[in-house]
């Protein structure tokens, strides 16, 4: 049984969310990536299904980049030599992050349309 307050799990979290700012220029350049999404939408103000679907796709893109660094340090602990298995599990976990990002900027380039249609 976990004996951890929820005020320690949530320092857990950050201590994580540090460690892939730290460790991953992919995970910086999302989350600045995210920066300036949310301006853009504070100043365009698009409709609030359109925020949800922003705020999904951060949050996937986000999710998909810590677990796959969180992966691929374990892989790298675990044998950190080149294995062809390895190689696999690695490449996977990126296949999941690019997949997330290609869906993101299809959210977003449909709001563009959406916003240049109306504008």
């Amino acid at each position: 049984m976990k004996k951890h307050s929820q005020w320690s799990r949530f320092k857990f979290a950050l201590a994580g969310l540090k460690a892939a700012w730290e460790r991953e220029a992919s995970f910086r350049t999302e989350v600045i990536v995210t920066g300036i999404v949310l301006m853009a939408m504070a100043v365009l103000r698009p409709e609030i299904l359109w925020w949800v679907a922003i705020s999904l796709s951060i949050a996937l893109v986000l999710s998909a980049e810590l677990i796959n660094t969180a992966l691929e340090t374990v892989c790298d602990a675990l044998h950190p030599d080149i294995h062809p298995l390895i190689k696999v599990t690695k490449d996977c976990a990126s296949g999941a992050v690019l997949i997330c990002n290609v869906a993101a900027m299809g959210v977003l380039v449909t709001l563009a349309g959406h916003l240049l249609h109306d504008w």
